[in-house]
Parts: C-alpha cells; sequence; structure tokens
C-alpha cells in the first residue's frame, strides 16, 4: 500500500482514509477505518467517468454482486454511497498478496499446493454460483492469498444468470488468456466460463508463466479459442487437470464438486507449508493516515519482479519534484497496473505471465555522464542512417513493434513489456491537471521514474521514453481519421543509463520539451499535447542500441482540449 497523497480526501462517507491500496480503470482502492475502528477497503468511481452511465451502470452493480453474496471466499460488502458523487463501496478488508504477486515473486507453486489450491477455488466459486452470480475475471490478480484461505476478488465484472451484458457489440468481458473460448466468440457466460478461468489461473500458479503466451490481446485470445493451453513442465496428473478444466467444449469441463472430488486433498490449503509463509507477505496496515512528509511524484507505482525485495529498512521517501535546472542531462530539442480491488493487496499493473511487474528505470546524477546537454541547451543530433556504429543508444528509431496503446477507463495498456524489468522500479506520470504542486505549466506532461532501492556493480541498462497521442499523426503532425494509434511510433526521450550515478533519485522529463519524433531520417519537435487530445501512450524502452530495444512497461495520461 502507499501513503495517501494531497489530492486524496481526508474520508469517504463515515470513513478515515489511512492509506492507498490500488488502482483500476473504475477508480482508486483506500484503506479507511469506521468510526468504531474497523478496517475496510473504499472503492470510489473516479470522477472523470462519472458522466458514463455505462460505467456507473456497472459500478453499481458490482457493488448490488458483492452485496448479493455473502460467502467465506469473497469480501462482503460493508457499506456503500451509490446516490450521489463520489461514488464508492466500501467492502471488508483482508490482507494477504494475490496469486499473481507471489507467483511473481516466490516462483510457481508444487504440484501438491496446487490440487489444494484448486479445491479451495473451486470451493469458492461454488459458494459463488449458488447465489446465481458467474465471476467472469478470475485469473491471478483476482485470488487474494489470505490466511483463512484464498478470496475471489474484484466482481466489477461479475453479473447474475438474468442480467444482460453491459458490454459493447464485438467486446467479450475478461482478460485475454483467462477467458473462456465461448466467451470470446460467442459472448456466452456460464459458470464453466469460471472453471476455465480457474485452469489457467492454477496453470499460471504452477509455470510461473502465462498459460496461453503473451503479446497482443488479439493473439492471446485466439490461442485460447484455438489452441491448447501451455502445461510443459507441469506434473503431469495435474496438466491433465488442467487440460480438462480449459477444454474448448464448456460441457466437457468439470464442476466444482467433480473438480474437489479429483483433487482427494487430505489436508486444507492453509496448512500447506508453501502456502503458509506467502500469507506474510501482506502490507503492514497503519495505524494513522500515512501521507509523505514530501510530497511524492503523483502516479507512482512501484514495480517488483522476480528475485529478492531489496535490503531491509526503511523505503526511501520521494523527494519533492526537483527543478529542472537539477536534472541538466535532459535535452531541449523543441518547440512523461489488477485492477482496482476491494481487499487489503498492492496491485501491478501489469496481468501475470507477460511482465506482471514491468517496468522502465531510472538514471542521472544530475552530471553530463548520461551524455545529454544541460537543460535549456541544444544536443548534438545522432545521425540516423543504417550507417551509424551499434553502441550505447541514444535516440532509439522505430523498429516495428510499437504496437501498445493506452486505455485511459481501464488505466491500462493493450500489452505487457516484452521483457522483464528490473527490480523495484518506480515511475510517475502527471499532467498540469493533476499536479497539484503547481510546477507543471498547462499544456505539459512530467514522466519521473527511478529504482527504489541501490543496485550496485550492474552493467549499464539505457532506458528510453516513448510518448505517443491517441490518434495517427499524418506528415503535417495533425490527427487522422484512421483510427487509434496503436502502430505509431511516438516522440521519444534520449536513453540513459539506469545505474549510472544514484539512481535512487527521481529523474523527471517533461513532454513535449525533452522528446523528439525521428523518422525518415528527420528530427522533429515532438507534437504538442494540445494537438490531439485524449489518451495519451508512454511506453518505457530498455535499449541496447538505437535499433535494438524492447518495452518493459506501458502506461499513459489524459491530454484536456485547451
Amino acid at each position: 500500500m502507499d501513503a495517501l497523497r494531497v489530492q486524496d480526501p481526508a474520508r469517504i462517507g463515515a470513513y478515515v482514509l489511512l492509506a492507498r491500496l490500488g488502482a483500476g480503470g473504475m477508480g482508486q482502492v483506500y484503506l479507511g477505518r469506521s468510526p468504531g475502528g474497523r478496517l475496510v477497503a473504499v472503492k470510489v468511481v473516479r470522477e472523470e467517468i462519472t458522466e458514463h452511465p455505462e460505467a456507473l451502470a456497472r459500478f453499481r452493480r458490482e457493488a448490488e454482486t458483492v452485496r448479493a453474496v455473502r460467502s467465506a471466499y469473497t469480501a462482503n460488502l460493508i457499506d456503500a454511497g451509490l446516490d450521489s458523487a463520489p461514488y464508492w463501496i466500501a467492502t471488508e478488508y483482508v490482507t494477504g498478496p494475490t496469486l499473481a504477486r507471489a507467483v511473481r515473486e516466490r516462483g510457481p507453486f508444487p504440484a501438491g499446493t496446487c490440487r489444494r489450491l484448486i479445491a479451495a477455488m473451486a470451493e469458492g466459486l461454488a459458494s459463488v454460483h449458488a447465489y446465481g452470480v458467474t465471476h467472469r475475471d478470475l485469473k491471478p490478480q483476482n485470488v487474494l492469498l489470505a490466511a483463512q484461505g484464498p478470496q475471489l476478488i474484484d466482481f466489477g465484472i461479475a453479473r447474475g444468470v438474468e442480467q444482460t451484458a453491459l458490454t459493447q457489440d464485438g467486446q467479450a468481458p475478461g482478460t485475454p488468456g483467462y477467458t473462456a473460448p465461448e466467451v470470446l466468440a460467442r459472448n456466452e457466460v456460464g459458470d464453466a466460463a469460471d472453471v476455465f478461468a480457474l485452469g489457467a489461473t492454477v496453470a499460471y500458479a504452477a509455470m510461473g508463466r502465462a498459460p496461453f503466451g503473451v503479446g497482443d490481446a488479439a493473439a492471446v485470445s485466439y490461442r485460447a479459442v484455438h489452441e491448447e493451453i501451455d502445461t510443459a513442465g507441469v506434473e503431469p496428473g495435474l496438466a491433465a487437470l488442467i487440460r480438462e478444466c480449459v477444454a474448448k467444449d464448456p460441457a466437457r469441463r468439470p464442476d466444482p464438486a467433480e473438480l474437489i472430488r479429483r483433487c482427494a486433498v487430505d489436508t486444507a490449503l492453509v496448512d500447506d507449508p508453501t502456502y503458509q509463509p506467502l500469507v506474510a507477505m501482506a502490507d503492514v496496515v497503519p495505524d494513522t493516515p500515512r501521507r509523505p512528509i514530501h510530497a511524492p511524484a503523483p502516479s507512482l507505482h512501484d514495480l517488483p519482479t522476480q528475485g529478492p525485495t531489496g535490503p531491509a529498512g526503511p523505503t526511501p521517501s520521494v523527494p519533492a519534484r526537483p527543478s529542472r535546472r537539477g536534472i541538466p542531462w535532459l535535452v531541449a530539442i523543441g518547440a512523461g497496473a489488477a485492477i482496482g480491488v476491494l481487499v487489503a493487496t498492492v496491485v501491478w499493473l501489469l496481468p501475470g505471465g507477460g511482465g506482471d511487474g514491468g517496468d522502465g528505470s531510472a538514471a542521472g546524477d544530475g552530471g553530463d555522464s548520461a551524455g545529454g546537454a544541460p537543460s535549456g541547451q541544444s544536443s548534438p543530433e545522432k545521425p540516423l542512417d543504417d550507417a551509424a556504429p551499434a553502441g550505447p543508444p541514444q535516440y532509439i528509431q522505430d523498429i516495428g513493434t510499437s504496437r501498445h496503446s493506452w486505455n485511459g477507463l481501464r488505466d491500462s495498456c493493450n500489452l505487457p513489456g516484452e521483457e522483464e524489468p528490473p527490480l523495484q522500479f518506480q515511475y510517475s506520470v502527471t499532467t498540469a491537471e493533476t499536479d497539484y504542486t503547481g510546477e507543471l505549466p498547462p499544456g505539459k506532461a512530467e514522466i519521473g521514474y527511478r529504482l527504489k532501492y541501490e543496485e550496485p556493480n550492474l552493467p549499464p541498462y539505457y532506458v528510453a521514453v516513448e510518448v505517443k497521442p491517441p490518434h495517427r499523426l499524418d506528415a503535417d503532425g495533425r490527427p487522422t481519421t484512421s483510427g487509434l494509434n496503436s502502430d505509431q511510433f511516438g516522440s521519444v526521450s534520449k536513453a540513459a543509463d539506469l545505474y549510472e550515478g544514484d539512481e535512487t533519485q527521481w529523474t523527471f522529463l517533461t513532454y513535449p520539451d525533452d522528446f523528439s519524433s525521428r523518422a525518415d531520417g528527420e528530427v522533429r519537435p515532438a507534437p504538442p499535447l494540445s494537438v490531439d487530445p485524449g489518451e495519451w501512450t508512454v511506453v518505457y524502452h530498455h535499449a541496447t542500441s538505437d535499433k535494438s530495444h524492447k518495452s518493459v512497461l506501458c502506461t499513459g495520461f489524459m491530454s484536456e482540449a485547451p
């Protein structure tokens, strides 16, 4: 969980807010305390979507679903404010990591643990189905490993058998790789679709990777519909059970009761020696509201990957935003992570197995070692010809892989990163509309990044940031009508070495000042935000040369019309 920010309310309804638990496309989730001292998770709808009738209908339906389902495997509804903005719901506060986080940080589960997980989750699904509700978005990020056993969370798209879907024509609900073929092909939602998702989720737990691969959402969904699930390396008996759960024909999938019988567990999951240490990964609950002494960078995110969580001791505080004179390597060249859950857990932005902790990296110690010029001065441009020698990257070029696109309503991108990121990366993206310190002028976006802990004696790791507008731009820099900008390369910042200097110090880039558009051998100033108001995409790249780079994180921000 994170400290509250300056712009966060002190309370919602009768609940004093103590910390941030996570964020998603619908809104922000806070840890709250009731007047009597009870801890709750409070989910608040984002202001920018309160005028969307479909979004509000979905949120109200989530509240009614959670209210209707009274199960030992779900966080029960305690209170709600659904009559006027801000709209919110409060549920029981339950501690524990998500399954995605546990696998990412501790590795795949043994076969015996996976069988106990199947039995426990099947029992949870049977309990939910008994209320006439299908979850529709079961996945590693929506399973909380609590002391009392796994909890099913985030009923944002769940619905009863009598309800009609709120999705638009041609848009199936759920998450690619965990959504059943009949839902993807015909939007036919039933209990068997949850069993498919259970099988895919346990496959991830057993392997530590996405069961239908990673990449473009459409490609992952195609594999889920037409190809076999990946169970390479899984114990044969467990692999066979997983394959039955994800059978293409829903009629051939075992129901939850049959799964429990087939698993034939002799001990509870909570007594499993692999499961017990995972419960201790839960965050420490603050006694009083947590607000930083120094205002943190807005939209701060931690994205750990496999490996240790960093040295013991307190987390370095996020410094106040430095002046741009304090970052002399920035170049002036022209004219910046599950699901909103209702329980106590850190929410990671990227789906498990395909960059489930994607990120970028920080660089710069305030000196010129990153290869740039002091702020306010021009830097010599590197030639863009094919004969340019390989070496430390400066300005990455289009290699035909820029297919990321950020969705503001969901607060997520269509694709995960192409490779795993460095450990303990943090990032922030701020616009003038959200810059509560008042330092950022209108029409600008500020993109920050750093490492939470030092990683000494590591080889160079160059990071470049790409920013692109919502729509494709024509040769004159005007948005076209040819659809969303999912494949046009954007403007880029100069690459910098993550491990140069003090990597725990925040580095901030200002868009469009520190970015340029490079195509057809020409260097152009980055287009201003005013040219195309809407959902701008930000992609962090790991570059080994100007023409060799892979994405490690995708996020974005909203730009409003002037």
